[in-house]
């Protein structure tokens, strides 16, 4: 059963992709994403910040921390896990060829 939301009910403004940083919950249209702890980190980063293109080496800083030692392998196989479990919305993330990656809030239907 869904629970009420607050602000405006399915409004053309209202986005298909929500982040709850308080309830630590992501919400595709109306359904909950079930994410790991750094899915939610890197989805919720990706939605704060929409059309800013972020290099790998930016999002592990931001999402995995100063002493994470990794390369943007692990932010591509992220990015991959968080398309699949977007769906029909997997187009938000996007690819920018040789830099990084950008979120582009799909259009409400």
């Amino acid at each position: 059963p869904a629970q009420p939301q607050a602000g405006p009910a399915g409004g053309v403004d209202e986005p298909v992709v929500r982040i709850d940083t308080v309830r630590r919950t992501a919400r595709v249209a109306e359904s909950e994403l079930d994410l790991t702890y750094l899915e939610f980190e890197l989805l919720a980063h990706l939605v704060a910040h929409p059309h800013r293109v972020h290099t790998r080496d930016q999002l592990v800083t931001t999402v995995w921390g100063y002493g994470h030692v990794g390369d943007g392998r692990t932010v591509d196989v992220h990015i991959a896990r968080l398309r699949r479990k977007l769906g029909a919305h997997r187009q938000a993330i996007q690819t920018v060829r040789r830099v990084g990656y950008k979120y582009t809030p799909p259009a409400a239907h």
